[in-house]
């Protein structure tokens, strides 16, 4: 069964290989994501590391010269998804390279490219990471540049799509000060592939939209963005991400003997262990992201909550309390770990990324926790991660009370988690 498993597992990634960057699937998403290509990348190099690398490489050939590495990649026309490079109008930022977005994703690429550095059987990769290494800082320094606005190291995001979880529970607040009145009108794609039940409702997409004519009236300027944009958010998933690709940051440095970097790496890593604590907070006893626009918590426990151990962050009794958050919440459900906490009013366990699990926060999670030596809850991540992909055909989503494949099918990143876990799995043997 498991090789019959792996065999499948490749093949959608095969099938979905654009030669040089791979689509999260066919007619849903039919470019490049950001995110998606670093997690894809784990899977190539199961079987193929010379794509792995080059996934990634393709990724960053669409970086832009102030560094900011766009969420998505237009390498070809494709009249299926909405919004497209006409809406975007980012050509004059991205003359020279591929089209793309205005706005970034979860920094997780340098955490990825450290696992293919250090996976490797010799040096011979040596080229493919000193070529990815400065865009990797290059990225790194955007984000110290352009989101951080309170010199604490955590990340502000500018639109919930950056976050990677585009309609969680926690934007309702932020993205309910946002103006649509100009937005007019305009047709989705989505909803001609996947059922409405487990999309954004079209309210949440006027808004979405409103951000993104925002960026396009000022040119795609991060700093007005920043300062002056509809929504400003300190996104705790993406605070935990940059903390972690920090760290990893640091050791690829060290490998390759950038003495130059490894100082203002490290200040960057304590700038961030120190400040994360501003997302903490004591009444639900987690850490959480904040609304800069109306200037509270949005007291929710995600799946991004958990990050701490990824990250290395929080004291011993921070820890606990998220521990006994994480066993309340897995008494509730039958697979780890939902995307929203199931009591909460607004849990709903296939809407997309309102409860649903996603495999990819289920690798940090259970990675971090396993790292941490909290080797119960991190083998039961790890399991359920597993399991949920076997029974649910490589879905994009997850539900975590019954584990019914939610969103698209034949998904990459899927079959690429359940491929690197296979793996380690098979090593452990």
């Amino acid at each position: 069964m498991s090789i019959e498993l792996e065999q499948k597992a490749k093949q959608i990634l095969l099938d979905n290989d654009k030669g040089g960057y791979t689509v999260p699937t066919h007619g849903l998403y039919p470019f490049q994501w950001n995110w998606d290509s670093a997690f894809v990348a784990l899977g190539f190099a199961e079987f193929d590391r010379a794509r792995a690398w080059q996934e990634v490489a393709t990724l960053f050939a669409a970086q832009w010269e102030d560094g900011h590495t766009p969420h998505i990649v237009f390498h070809q026309e494709n009249s299926t998804y909405f919004p497209g490079p006409d809406v975007w109008q980012t050509a004059e930022r991205t003359e020279g390279r591929k089209p793309s977005s205005g706005i970034t994703q979860p920094p997780v690429s340098a955490s990825i490219v450290r696992t293919l550095w250090e996976s490797r059987a010799d040096d011979t990769e040596l080229e493919q990471l000193a070529a990815i290494y400065p865009k990797l800082v290059a990225w790194h320094d955007w984000f110290a540049e352009f989101r951080d606005p309170l010199d604490n190291g955590l990340v502000m995001v500018t639109h919930p799509w950056e976050t990677g979880r585009d309609n969680s529970v926690e934007w309702d607040i932020p993205m309910s000060l946002v103006d649509t009145s100009k937005v007019g009108e305009y047709t989705r794609k989505d909803l001609s592939m996947v059922d409405q039940s487990m999309r954004p409702t079209s309210a949440q997409y006027d808004r979405y939209l409103a951000m993104v004519m925002f960026g396009r009236q000022c040119n795609w300027d991060h700093k007005i963005i920043a300062n002056e944009g509809p929504f400003r958010v300190l996104d705790v998933g993406m605070s935990m991400m940059l903390l972690r690709a920090n760290r990893d940051l640091l050791v690829l440095a060290e490998a390759l003997g950038k003495t130059e970097d490894v100082e203002r790496i490290k200040a960057r890593i304590a700038k961030s262990a120190a400040g994360i604590n501003f997302l903490w907070n004591d009444d639900i006893g987690a850490y959480c992201s904040y609304d800069l626009t109306s200037k509270q918590h949005l007291a929710i426990v995600t799946n991004t909550s958990f990050l701490a151990w990824y990250a290395d962050v929080g004291s011993m009794e921070q820890r606990q309390s998220l521990i006994d958050n994480m066993q309340r919440i897995l008494g509730k459900v039958q697979y780890s770990v939902p995307s929203c906490d199931p009591e909460h009013a607004e849990f709903n366990p296939i809407l997309y990324w309102r409860g649903p699990i996603w495999l990819v926060v289920n690798y940090m999670i259970g990675r971090g926790l396993l790292e941490a030596d909290l080797s119960e809850l991190g083998e039961r991540v790890f399991n359920d991660t597993m399991a949920i992909a076997e029974a649910g055909e490589f879905y994009e989503s997850f539900s975590p009370v019954d584990g019914t494949g939610a969103g698209g099918p034949h998904f990459s990143w899927s079959a690429a988690i359940w491929l690197h876990l296979n793996r380690q799995k098979q090593q452990a043997a």
